[in-house]
């Protein structure tokens, strides 16, 4: 059985750049999101069902992104001439406007570089893949979802304040983790720290897993 080797960024990587035209003019990628979070995803098709709903799940949050300095820009394998008519036919029936910019991939070029066509599911329509990259450009998570499952967009919007949380206090963060809850602490490295640990305001469940209240934003 013949497989197909599929080109795949990894966390950690640098986002590949890219030109491309989007429903709000030509962009280059790596201009797009110097020095924001952003959040690229891709659906399968314009004027599908599921989609549709996705979409507009984007726009109705696009206050939380801004609020939380991200941008968003989606992506599917339609013309450019077909994502102005999906997005005017939205906005018609439902009143929500797609304002992200959404990239025209009809050569499949940027789908193929990010790994977003997977021929178990099709060769001609990307899976709902979602890429988190931080200001410098580099992957921190990705998502794939299969073409019949729509993605949960409270989760997005977790996983992003997650990240930013990480970053901003130098912790990790636990199962179910939501703002408001404690984070954990790097575990110690030397003695000296792990006998001051001991005799901090931690929570402590062992001298390796230690809980802090993080300040409220």
């Amino acid at each position: 059985m013949e497989t197909t080797t599929l080109t795949m960024p990894r966390i950690g990587d640098l986002a590949p750049d890219f030109e491309a035209m989007t429903t709000t003019g030509k962009i280059k990628f790596s201009d797009y999101i110097k020095g924001k979070w952003t959040i690229l995803f891709s659906h399968p098709a314009d004027f599908t069902p599921v989609c549709t709903t996705e979409m507009s799940g984007f726009a109705l949050d696009q206050k939380f992104f801004d609020e939380h300095d991200t941008n968003l820009i989606g992506l599917s394998i339609d013309s450019i001439h077909a994502h102005i008519a999906w997005v005017n036919n939205v906005k018609k029936n439902t009143g929500v406007l797609f304002e992200f910019p959404i990239i025209a991939d009809i050569d499949m070029s940027v789908s193929k570089l990010y790994g977003m066509l997977q021929p178990g599911e099709s060769e001609t329509a990307a899976v709902r893949a979602v890429f988190f990259i931080d200001p410098i450009g580099k992957i921190r998570l990705m998502m794939y979802y299969p073409l019949n499952v729509g993605r949960n967009m409270e989760e997005i919007k977790r996983a992003l304040i997650a990240l930013q949380t990480a970053d901003k206090y130098k912790v990790a963060l636990p199962l179910n983790w939501t703002p408001g809850e404690k984070a954990i602490v790097p575990p110690p490295k030397t003695v000296s720290e792990m006998i001051e640990r001991e005799a901090s305001d931690y929570e402590m469940v062992d001298f390796y897993l230690a809980k802090k209240e993080l300040p409220m934003n």
